[in-house]
C-alpha cells in the first residue's frame, strides 16, 4: 500500500520549528541586538559604537548608560580603586586625615596672617575648627591676628631673618617652577615633596561664578577652548587638534567665536547678577557644559603640576582632553578624562574623540565616577587642595612650635 503524499504546510512547519530549536539550543550565533562596547575602562583609548548616534541630551546619555552597563559593573571593574583610607594612596599626595600625628602637635590655637596680595581668595578668611581639636585663624587682618604665629607670603619674599620669638615665615608657589626663596620656615607647593601640598582641585578657586550645568551637548560643535596667554608651544598643540574638530575657542588665543565676550552672548543662562560688571571667568564652567570635551592644556608638562585647567573641565560635566603632567592619572577620578599623549597622533586622537561624541554609552561611561561614587585617588586629590590648606597649614606650625620654634 501507498503513502499519501505528506501536505506540504506540514512540512514547512516541521522545518520551521526544527530551526527555531536550533537557534535557542546556541548553534547558529547572531550579532547582538547592542553596538556598543564598553572597553576596559582605564584604557584613555576606548572602543566606541559603530552605529553613529549625535546625541545631545546627557541624562539620554546617562540613562542607555544605566540599562546597558550600569555602576555595580563599573565598580567591580575597579574595586582595586575604592578607597578605604589611604591604603591605596599615590606617592603624587600627601597623606591628611591620620589622626595619628595629633600627638605631634604642640599648640591648641594658631593663627596665620596673610601679608602682601594673594591669589587666594578673600573668603579663605576664617575661623577653623581642625582635626586634634586645633583651631586655627587664617585672616588677612593684622587686628585679628595682632601676634600671629606664623606670617603667609605669596607674592612678596619673607623677612631675610628670623629671630626668637618672631612668627614663623610660610611662603606659597603653585607655579610649576615652584621656587623657595631660601627665607622660608615652611613652603607650600603643588608637589608631595613640599613641606605641605595643595593641589589645584579645591573649590575656593571657583568663587563667584555661575554654575548652571546644561544637560544640553553640542552634537555639532564638539570641544571648547580657552585661552588668554598665547604661549608658542600651548598655541602649536592647540591647533594641530582643533584643526581636526569642529570647535569653539574664546579666549585671545586661536579666537574663532567673534571676540573674547562672545560666551554670555551665545548662553545667556550664564550671566551673573546683572548689576555686576562680568569677568571673563564668572562664565567659564556654565559654558564648558554645553560641550562634550573641553581641551586642556598646562603651560608646561611637569609632574604633578596638575592646574584648574583640567579640574574646571571635570567639575562642569564635560570630558577633558588633557596635556601636561604625565602622571596626571594620579590626581583624577578613574576614566574622567582623555590623556592627549597616549595617542600615537593627533589624527588618532581626532578620530576617537568624533567617535566618542557619536556614542553615548561609552560617552557616558567618563561620568560614571561622578554618579557611582568611585573617585578612586581624586578624594586625596580634594583632600590635600585648598580647601583645606588653613588646618594643613596650621597643623605644620603646630608641629614646629610657631614662634617658640627655635630660630636657625
Amino acid at each position: 500500500m501507498f503513502l499519501k503524499p505528506i501536505n506540504s504546510v506540514a512540512i514547512t512547519i516541521m522545518v520551521l520549528l526544527a530551526f527555531l530549536i536550533l537557534v535557542f539550543a546556541g548553534v547558529f550565533e547572531f550579532p547582538s541586538v547592542s553596538h556598543s562596547i564598553i572597553p576596559p575602562v582605564n584604557d584613555s583609548k576606548s572602543s566606541v559604537e559603530s552605529s553613529p548616534n549625535p546625541f545631545t541630551d546627557l541624562i539620554f546619555a546617562f540613562r542607555r548608560w544605566d540599562s546597558e552597563v550600569g555602576c555595580a559593573k563599573f565598580k567591580e571593574k575597579h574595586k582595586n580603586l575604592i578607597p578605604h583610607g589611604w591604603s591605596n594612596g599615590s606617592a603624587a599626595l600627601q597623606r591628611y586625615g591620620d589622626d595619628a600625628a595629633c600627638g605631634e602637635l604642640k599648640m591648641g590655637h594658631v593663627s596665620v596672617l596673610v601679608k602682601g596680595w594673594t591669589w587666594i581668595p578673600d573668603n579663605l578668611d576664617n575661623l577653623y575648627s581642625c582635626r586634634c581639636g586645633l583651631s586655627c585663624l587664617w585672616t588677612k587682618s593684622a587686628v585679628l591676628a595682632d601676634k600671629p604665629d606664623a606670617l603667609f607670603f605669596e607674592t612678596t619674599t619673607p623677612p631675610l631673618r628670623r629671630r626668637n620669638g618672631d612668627p614663623l615665615r610660610v611662603y606659597m608657589d603653585l607655579e610649576a617652577g615652584r621656587k623657595r626663596t631660601g627665607y622660608e620656615d615652611i613652603f607650600i607647593g603643588y608637589h608631595a615633596q613640599d613641606d605641605v601640598q595643595s593641589t589645584y582641585a579645591g573649590g575656593f578657586f571657583h568663587n563667584g561664578r555661575n554654575y548652571h550645568v546644561s544637560s544640553y551637548k553640542k552634537s555639532e560643535t564638539l570641544v571648547y577652548w580657552s585661552s588668554s596667554r598665547c604661549l608658542p608651544e600651548r598655541n602649536r598643540l592647540a591647533k594641530s587638534l582643533l584643526s581636526l574638530l569642529p570647535h569653539h575657542s574664546f579666549g585671545k588665543c586661536l579666537n574663532n567665536v567673534g571676540g573674547q565676550d562672545m560666551a554670555l552672548s551665545m548662553y545667556p543662562k550664564c550671566a551673573n547678577d546683572a548689576n555686576v560688571v562680568p569677568k571673563w571667568w564668572d562664565h567659564l564652567h556654565c559654558a564648558m557644559s554645553h560641550y562634550k570635551f573641553v581641551l586642556a592644556i598646562e603651560n608646561t608638562k611637569t609632574e604633578s603640576y596638575v592646574t584648574e585647567k583640567l579640574f574646571y573641565a571635570l567639575d562642569s560635566g564635560a570630558i577633558p582632553i588633557y596635556f601636561g603632567a604625565p602622571n596626571v592619572g594620579d590626581f583624577v577620578p578613574p576614566h574622567s578624562i582623555i590623556d592627549g599623549t597616549k595617542f600615537s597622533s593627533m589624527e588618532e586622537l581626532a578620530s576617537y574623540v568624533k567617535a566618542l561624541a557619536n556614542d553615548p554609552v561609552a560617552y557616558a561611561e567618563y561620568h560614571a565616577w561622578r554618579r557611582c561614587g568611585v573617585l578612586g585617588n581624586y578624594v586625596n586629590t580634594r583632600a590635600v587642595s585648598l580647601d583645606t590648606l588653613p588646618c594643613r597649614l596650621c597643623e605644620s606650625v603646630s608641629r614646629k612650635g610657631g614662634r617658640i620654634a627655635r630660630a636657625s
